[in-house]
């Protein structure tokens, strides 16, 4: 007897839990425990143009102005709100028909106040966000680069080949004299003042390309997107001059083009390439890299120049031994 007393028990607290909570959900929405149809004194078959004659009668007469105490101004505020709350629900025809559905299905109170927080929740424009997004990305990018780029200047400044034609140039171009003593200034000023002409001199004269170049607007996001256009224009218009001039008219390669199949072959990005030094390009382009053929070669050569490498090297030779003997082909007392 005692497991159907406890079974009544469960669904009795069951239901109790259940409208507790169903209370709880709809004091937070629409009128909350009142009708809102009674607040406004019309029924559920009321047309809109009752509902509108209804809410300016009612307002009228219960506008917190016309009260005289401050209780009585406190009182008629409320029933002024739930006037205008009650109005704004059953003046749109849409508010309305979800109203009517949680009368009808009191019971399914998560998807009734899904519904009533989703129409009052602020919109937001999805293309403003994408802006915002694109310009704080855009911006983040620049910083970033910018401070590579610094940080690449400052590391040069501390190599002394780099150094010295820094200071050479600074002097040839009255930046910087050595005999010249200033007064009111100490020496620690004075070396935070040569420091800062070197690293100038060097931002004005190098030209550093690849990961740690010198930003551009061009090249951060959002730029890059505004000329996205422009951008697929110019690379059709290469592709189809470059089928038209080596693949349909069997034309001689340009200096510019050989360049690019060099880069092509190597599997080399642009800032990969630019990085490389002139005379690195110069031999690149002197061994005809730019022919399927000639890169095939040169690229066996440097694949056993690599491998001779590796088996000089000690540690190679301690890891294939270590492979021979403890690798994962062989089975020892010490597994």
């Amino acid at each position: 007897m005692a497991k159907p007393k406890l079974v009544q028990l469960f669904i009795l607290l069951s239901f109790v839990y259940v409208e507790i909570e169903a209370n709880i959900f709809i004091d937070g929405i629409y009128c909350g425990q009142r009708n809102c149809y009674e607040v406004l004194g019309v029924t559920r078959q009321a047309t809109r143009a009752e509902i509108s004659k209804s809410y300016r009668a009612l307002a009228k007469k219960h506008h917190p102005d016309k009260a005289r105490s401050s209780d009585d101004k406190a009182a008629a505020a409320e029933i002024f709100k739930q006037i205008a709350n009650a109005y704004e629900i059953l003046r749109d025809e849409e508010s309305r028909n979800e109203y009517n559905d949680m009368l009808d299905n009191p019971d399914q109170f998560y998807q009734h106040y899904y519904r009533y927080y989703r129409r009052r929740v602020v919109k937001v424009d999805v293309s403003l966000v994408i802006g915002v997004t694109i310009v704080v990305i855009s911006v983040v990018q620049y910083f970033v680069a910018h401070s590579r780029y610094k940080e690449a200047i400052y590391q040069l400044s501390m190599i002394t080949k780099y150094r010295n034609n820094a200071l050479e140039l600074a002097q040839e171009q009255g930046l910087f004299d050595p005999n010249k003593k200033v007064k009111g200034k100490n020496k620690s000023d004075l070396k935070a003042e040569k420091e800062e002409i070197i690293l100038k001199v060097l931002a004005e004269n190098l030209d550093i390309r690849g990961g740690y170049a010198k930003p551009s607007i061009v090249d951060i996001v959002g730029i890059q997107l505004v000329i996205l256009p422009y951008t697929l224009y110019k690379y059709i218009h290469w592709y189809a001059r470059w089928v038209y001039k080596y693949d349909i008219c069997k034309e001689e390669y340009g200096e510019e083009d050989k360049y690019y199949l060099i880069r092509k072959h190597l599997k080399y990005s642009q800032g990969q390439f630019e990085a490389l030094e002139d005379h690195e390009k110069i031999d690149l382009y002197r061994q005809s890299l730019w022919e399927k053929d000639k890169f095939q070669v040169y690229q066996a050569k440097k694949e056993e120049e690599s491998r001779i490498k590796k088996a000089g090297n000690n540690r190679m030779k301690q890891y294939r031994r270590y492979m021979k003997t403890h690798g994962p082909s062989r089975m020892t007392f010490e597994d």
